[in-house]
């Protein structure tokens, strides 16, 4: 029998239970771990009547990939105000001393925002100083995939980006051109079958294969290092720049730059990694004068996760990382909280909505939006967690994980979409 025959099996025998049956659930989920020979988790909970109304594996972990996002945003919401601080600054005669927070919005092309940093820096006529004293962790992140480096969701961390630290390579199939400029000289042209643009894993040394048949847009990450941040800035603004060592002064002044919501959009609806993975940083930056994630996961873990079901294995700000491990009934009690704390208009609007805006704009589509949340992928991973408003009005929070899948994700994601929408139906 065809893994598709069982789900009209399947679905049929649910139909025909209204309201939808934990038996029929339960025979739903064994169903997709035999038809993926994978391991899949769920839970589901009920906000008006504050309580769990189904869990199928919901202790057991699960490789959580861009949910880890979810963290990194409750983690932000806590601890960083209405905007992103995009910088601790020191004026000193004709010279201006900069000390990075990890702020991922200056210049990033993929963050509407205002430039109220850029502006300040450029009409401040000084010598710029960039100090490299507060960036002590490394610019990739501890289980990432190193052969991802020349790809744009594995941009690399640094005290104070630039651009997003990628360098955007584009072309109408006949002329290149490159942003920032900077990278231009770097820039060398082979001809042969394959396509595409390349860069060297030491170095910012692009490759651009030809011919170049068709558009051409591409992201890819930068070889980040102070000096190079330092002439990015140079260049951009017009003023000198280079770098020194200075520890932060307690007199320096912090510049507020781009409105917070308009970063933890792009990250929860576009899933961005570089912004979660910097966002880590700022919240460290808030806390003390030492940019590494760790300062922020241990703050987290100590102050506001300890009454979580099981303790998550939280390593990183994007989920990149396999190191990663949350089981789905934790997902879904920082869900609670998050929903707890902020306003359903303001939250809905910053999450993945289903037909309509994000990672899954093209899925779980109905005459009204009834999924917002935040997926993740890996090879071989795939969630979704969120909530989900059914049918009759009710809003239940879930968390769906599926690991060590062999069949193709449209397929894996096309069983939860019919699964959900069950629920949405049913309950």
């Amino acid at each position: 029998m065809s893994r598709w025959i069982v789900y009209v099996a399947v679905g049929v025998a649910m139909s025909s239970c209204s309201p939808i049956s934990q038996r029929a659930l339960t025979r739903e989920f064994r169903e997709t771990e035999k038809l993926f020979h994978d391991h899949t988790g769920f839970a589901l909970y009920d906000v008006s009547n504050n309580k769990s109304v189904f869990e199928y594996n919901s202790d057991s972990y699960f490789t959580p990939a861009s949910n880890t996002k979810i963290f990194t945003f409750y983690s932000s919401l806590k601890l960083l105000g209405d905007s992103i601080p995009a910088f601790k600054y020191l004026e000193r005669n004709d010279s201006l001393i900069l000390w990075g927070t990890g702020d991922p919005s200056f210049l990033n092309r993929n963050v509407y925002s205002p430039t109220s940093a850029f502006s300040f820096l450029q009409s401040s006529h000084s010598k710029l100083f960039l100090s490299t004293s507060t960036f002590q962790t490394t610019a990739f992140g501890s289980g990432w995939a190193w052969d991802d480096y020349n790809d744009y969701y594995s941009a690399e961390r640094s005290a104070f980006p630039v651009y997003g630290n990628t360098i955007l390579v584009q072309s109408n199939g006949a002329n290149v051109s490159v942003s920032p400029k900077y990278f231009s000289q770097f820039v060398s042209y082979v001809d042969d079958e394959s396509q595409g643009v390349v860069r060297n894993v030491d170095s910012n040394i692009l490759t651009v294969h030809r011919p170049i048949s068709q558009r051409l847009k591409k992201e890819i990450p930068a070889r980040v290092t102070p000096d190079l941040t330092a002439k990015l800035l140079s260049d951009t603004l017009g003023l000198p720049a280079s770098t020194i060592a200075a520890p932060p002064k307690r007199e320096a002044k912090i510049f507020y730059n781009t409105p917070a919501d308009s970063v933890y959009k792009v990250m929860m609806q576009e899933s961005d990694n570089f912004i979660a993975e910097q966002l880590l940083l700022v919240c460290a930056a808030t806390l003390g004068d030492t940019l590494k994630p760790e300062v922020t996961i241990e703050h987290m873990k100590k102050n506001y996760f300890t009454d979580f079901p099981d303790e998550p294995a939280w390593v990183d700000g994007s989920g990149l990382s396999r190191y990663n491990l949350f089981t789905p009934r934790t997902i879904v009690a920082l869900w609670k909280k998050i929903y707890a704390e902020v306003p359903r208009e303001r939250l809905f609007q910053l999450l993945a909505i289903g037909g309509k805006a994000g990672t899954i704009k093209n899925y779980y589509k109905a005459p009204q939006p009834y999924i917002f949340g935040k997926t993740g992928s890996l090879s071989n991973n795939h969630c979704l967690s969120g909530y989900l408003v059914t049918r009759s009005g009710k809003t239940l929070i879930f968390s769906f994980m599926n690991s060590n899948f062999t069949t193709s994700t449209a397929e894996v994601r096309k069983n939860m979409q019919r699964i959900l929408n069950l629920i949405y139906e049913k309950y």
